[in-house]
């Protein structure tokens, strides 16, 4: 029986995963290409889940996706759950290929190990996605990565410098991102740096995602013997990192509310106040200024952007001139009357993952940012709210 190849994307904390991720699902279905999905996220608020489930290929077959939250793949619950959803997958179906995408702070070794010794299925491919605008601003282009790990090694300590590392050495192939914001000179150097961490590895630099999924299946099984030494140098750390769901003193904070953000307040927040320690900011919010739009938020390291994802239920309603039938009408407002928020379905909800250190102080400057009650009244009888974010902004399309 022919084995289904897998290929994970892993990579450090918004590196773009999820972006390559929805361009290989789409042009699966473009293709026709039988592809089923894992997606995989450390924190209760599964974005990434609920990104990709409203993929038109995922709308149409549902069975197609499976999605874990809460746990990240290399902990021990995390490897069980996966083994749950592979075989969930498999039992009604057999597909041309299974991409998995793991949360930013799994390590690779441990799904490695466990692909290494599967009947059905075959490893194919570790893509490792280096944030190249990171790598540039926080590592001096890569030359203080070894300079860091070796800090690191002399403390005794583990942190994101010895994930970023590993998750480098365990790579298949590398995808550098976000290079169209690097000139070509810097973006040669943090290649040849990355490089020199793992020689094995083919490097690619990838826009936007744009990986043609043809050339998944050119791809041989993994190599493990590039990693047998790895292994057992590794082993005894990660068996004991294994237990626990949050590694290198990452913590996840979850701020829900069905308040708008003060677009002024929020701005300054994270222009002003976010330090390197904060390493992602993702989830659904809007904004008093723009009480229409169902935004995304996205945070990784220091860029921030905002995406439309559409428009809010509410709004819709609101809208004198919306051209909606009586049953249309109807319909939205029996999902309306579910809705438990003072504005409708308008809501945010934003997951933070930062150093345990400094995860609280900037999470209670995000919340301060919501309007307060004497805000929400002027924002009620009319008042224009001064907004510094993009006016142009893209629509996700899936």
């Amino acid at each position: 029986m022919k084995k289904i190849p897998i290929v994970i994307l892993n990579g450090f904390l918004g590196s773009g995963k999820t972006t390559l991720f929805r361009s290989l699902l789409s042009q699966s279905k473009k293709k026709n290409i039988s592809t089923c999905a894992i997606v995989n996220d450390m924190s209760q608020l599964d974005v990434d889940g609920e990104l990709i489930a409203t993929s038109a290929i995922i709308e149409e077959d549902d069975k197609m996706l499976e999605s874990i939250s809460s746990h990240i793949l290399s902990s021990n619950i995390g490897i069980k759950l996966l083994d749950q959803a592979l075989k969930k997958i498999l039992s009604n179906q057999k597909p041309d290929i299974i991409i998995i995408e793991t949360s930013g702070s799994c390590h690779p070794m441990p799904l490695v190990k466990y692909f290494k010794n599967q009947s059905n299925i075959y490893l194919s491919g570790v893509f490792v996605l280096i944030d190249s605008l990171m790598i540039a601003q926080d590592y001096d282009f890569g030359k203080n990565i070894i300079h860091n790990l070796q800090q690191n090694m002399i403390q005794g300590k583990r942190g994101t410098i010895n994930l970023l590392v590993e998750q480098i050495l365990f790579s298949s192939h590398l995808i550098l991102t976000k290079g169209d914001r690097i000139n070509d000179d810097n973006l040669k150097k943090i290649s040849s740096q990355i490089q020199n961490i793992n020689p094995y590895a083919t490097i690619h630099s990838v826009i936007f995602g744009k990986l043609n999924i043809e050339s998944l299946f050119e791809i041989e099984e993994y190599n493990y013997l590039n990693v047998e030494r790895l292994f057992g140098e590794l082993k005894p750390i990660l068996e004991l990192e294994s237990e626990t769901d949050r590694p290198y003193d990452l913590v996840t904070k979850l701020i829900k509310d069905d308040r708008p953000f003060h677009p002024e307040r929020l701005w300054k927040v994270f222009n002003h106040h976010l330090k390197v320690s904060i390493y992602r900011s993702k989830g659904f919010f809007w904004l008093a200024s723009r009480p229409s739009q169902s935004l995304l938020f996205n945070q990784a390291a220091g860029t921030i952007n905002i995406e439309l994802l559409g428009t809010w239920r509410a709004a819709i309603l609101e809208e004198e001139k919306n051209n909606l039938q009586e049953i249309e009408v109807k319909f939205l407002k029996e999902k309306l009357s579910k809705e438990s928020g003072r504005f409708g379905d308008r809501c945010c909800e934003l997951t933070i993952i930062g150093d345990k250190t400094q995860i609280d102080e900037f999470s209670e400057k995000v919340e301060s940012c919501f309007l307060t009650n004497e805000e929400i009244i002027q924002w009620e009888n009319g008042f224009n709210f001064k907004d510094p974010w993009p006016k142009n902004i893209v629509k996700i399309n899936n």
